[in-house]
């Protein structure tokens, strides 16, 4: 009977293929937008993890001031490059320190000039940063030392200035002085904020010191930890120990700031993820109007063939029955709705992902809830129809003009 019921719907849908399209367009829709927008949702969410992890393996950075941002470190006395030396040696599940200091200028290699930005550090910066020397090497001892003329420059550099030609062994201008390329680092693409990681220039920190900024400034100290490190206790033992070497009494307020990049990535993904949700429940209004359009098309339906009702009703059909095909219909109808919404929606999103940079997570989940909710819809609104068909009168019916 079931397998009867089912036919007879689908040979009252094909009999009005125009209408049934119109009837399950907000159905598409609907589906179509909820599970694009999830998609994309999860996809720019593991895009902003990876950026953030991009920035170094648990990774805390120290900057002066009592605040991130512009601003923050204004009248805050900067950090020194032995406390790199001393956090190194004094807190445990401590993997790397790096001494960072910043300073934008123009490099030059012959007819060419960048504005790029400027970085004095030592090795460990590689190490906290998870930068990785492509081609060359990396600063010796004595050249970290006596603040060599030497660098290490970003993929965006290399290509802006040199081109095709091999950049190790090249000489850089920076300023006034000129360095020799002694390593080019992998790349690493865009960073979280939108900033192009590459175009960086590394050289040793008391070089920068010396011949860019003129003075012993360092802006931030880059803390990687250990893998299995309780970030908790090295942020305290951290803070404690910087309070010590800037000479912070009790009542003093800290003049520094600790960010721990993996609470940045939790933060601006529970963020996405919230943005995410909102949007599959604006999308989902559709899927409410469409199960509406449902029941609208399938009153009239049913209007349309009273006559053929009542002749089922009188000769012998149960009210059950036909309750069950004009509910299989609105079902099939809905359901069917829900396959092209997740096609049209799987195409959607293999092009949106490709044209905003982000990856696309193909989430089972979401595509199998959204066809048993577009389903569902067409049980609800569905019923009150096939009720009313179920529920008419036999003599009325075939009276029915």
């Amino acid at each position: 009977m079931l397998l009867n019921t089912l036919l007879l719907a689908l040979r009252s849908i094909r009999r009005n293929l125009m209408r049934s399209f119109l009837t399950i367009l907000g159905i598409v829709i609907g589906v179509s937008a909820v599970i694009t927008m999830v998609t994309l949702g999860n996809g720019a969410t593991l895009a902003i993890q990876n950026q953030i992890s991009g920035l170094g393996t648990n990774l805390l950075q120290v900057r002066p001031g009592q605040r991130m941002g512009p601003g923050g470190g204004t009248g805050a006395p900067a950090f020194k490059d032995t406390d790199a030396d001393v956090i190194a040696q004094q807190i445990g599940g401590i993997l790397a320190v790096a001494p960072e200091a910043r300073a934008a200028a123009t490099a030059v290699v012959g007819g060419r000039n960048w504005t790029t930005s400027v970085i004095g550090s030592t090795n460990a910066w590689l190490e906290t940063g998870n930068w990785t020397v492509r081609t060359g090497r990396v600063f010796t001892d004595a050249e970290l030392r006596a603040g060599a003329a030497v660098c290490l420059i970003g993929e965006t550099v290399r290509r802006e200035l040199f081109g095709t030609a091999d950049a190790v062994g090249g000489q850089l201008r920076v300023k006034a002085f000129s360095c020799e390329v002694v390593g080019v680092l992998a790349s690493k693409g865009q960073g979280a904020f939108g900033n192009d990681q590459d175009d960086t220039v590394l050289v040793p920190l008391r070089t920068l010191q010396r011949r860019v900024t003129g003075n012993t400034r360092v802006n931030t100290l880059l803390v990687s930890m250990k893998d299995g490190s309780d970030p908790e206790r090295v942020k305290a033992s951290l803070t404690q120990l910087l309070r010590e070497l800037r000479k912070l009494s009790e009542s003093d307020e800290d003049n520094f700031n600790v960010l721990d990049t993996k609470q940045l990535a939790d933060t601006l993904s529970g963020t996405t993820k919230v943005l995410t949700t909102l949007l599959g429940a604006v999308a989902a209004v559709s899927l409410l109007v469409g199960g509406i359009g449902i029941m609208n098309i399938m009153l009239v339906s049913v209007t349309e063939r009273t006559r053929e009702i009542g002749l089922r009703l009188a000769i012998g059909a149960l009210e059950r029955e036909v309750l069950l095909q004009f509910l299989i219909e609105a079902v099939v109808l809905a359901a069917l709705g829900g396959l092209i919404g997740i096609v049209l929606a799987t195409g959607a999103s293999l092009a949106l992902s490709g044209l905003m940079g982000v990856p696309y997570l193909f989430n089972p989940g979401v595509n199998l809830l959204s066809f048993l909710f577009s389903a569902g819809i067409g049980v609800v609104f569905g019923y009150f129809p096939a009720r009313r068909a179920a529920r008419m009168d036999p003599i009325d019916a075939l009276r029915h003009e």
